[in-house]
C-alpha cells in the first residue's frame, strides 16, 4: 500500500467521525489527480465539476466504506459522474463565454512566468490526450494522472481489469510515440 494512501485512509476516518481539517487533508492528497482527470474530461470546465463532485463527495462521506486507495477510486466514480452530466448538458445547449474586463486586468498573486510554462505543458499534455480515443484517455487519465490500480479504474469505468489495463497500454504507447515525433 502506498504511503499516501495510508494517509489518506486515515484522513478519512478522521473526517467521517467529523474533523474537519482531516477532510481539508483528504482533499489536498486527492484533489490534484482528480482535478487532471477531470481536465481531461471536460478541459476548461474542470474546476466547477471538480466543485461539484466535492460537494457530492462530502455530502455522502458517511456512507464511504474503505481504504484510502478506495477513497481515490470512490472520489474518481463520482467525479467521472459529474463530468459526464456536465458533457451532456454542454451538448444540449451551447456556452458561450464572456469574459469581464476588470477580472481579466485583476493582478496576479503568483509566479505569471512559472504559471504560463506549467500551463502550456499541461496543455500540451491535455492536447495529446485528447487525441486518444475516450476509453484510452480516461484509462491513461485514471491510471497515471489519479494513481489508480488497474482494478480500481475499472470499477470507474465499469470494464474488466484487463480492458482497462489494456486501453491505458495502448493510449500511453501512442502518447509515447507522439512525443517522440513519431506517427500516430
Amino acid at each position: 500500500m502506498k504511503a499516501y494512501d495510508v494517509a489518506l485512509g486515515r484522513a478519512v476516518e478522521r473526517a467521517q467521525a467529523g474533523e474537519e481539517a482531516a477532510f481539508a487533508e483528504a482533499y489536498r492528497i486527492v484533489h490534484p489527480g482528480l482535478l487532471g482527470y477531470l481536465r481531461g474530461m471536460v478541459g476548461q470546465d474542470a474546476e466547477d465539476v471538480a466543485s461539484d463532485a466535492w460537494l457530492e463527495i462530502a455530502r455522502d462521506l458517511g456512507r464511504f466504506r474503505g481504504d484510502g486507495a478506495g477513497f481515490r477510486g470512490w472520489t474518481a466514480t463520482i467525479a467521472r459522474h459529474r463530468a459526464l452530466d456536465h458533457l451532456r448538458r454542454v451538448r444540449s445547449r451551447p456556452r458561450h463565454d464572456l469574459f469581464d474586463q476588470d477580472v481579466l486586468e485583476l493582478p496576479a498573486q503568483r509566479d505569471t512566468a512559472g504559471e504560463a510554462m506549467e500551463t502550456l505543458s499541461t496543455g500540451r499534455v491535455l492536447g495529446l490526450v485528447a487525441g486518444l480515443s475516450r476509453e484510452q484517455a480516461e484509462a491513461v487519465l485514471l491510471r497515471v494522472v489519479v494513481g489508480l490500480d488497474g482494478p480500481t479504474a475499472a470499477r470507474v469505468l465499469g470494464k474488466r481489469p484487463g480492458a482497462v489495463r489494456s486501453a491505458a497500454h495502448r493510449g500511453l504507447k501512442r502518447l509515447a510515440n507522439q512525443l517522440r515525433g513519431g506517427d500516430r
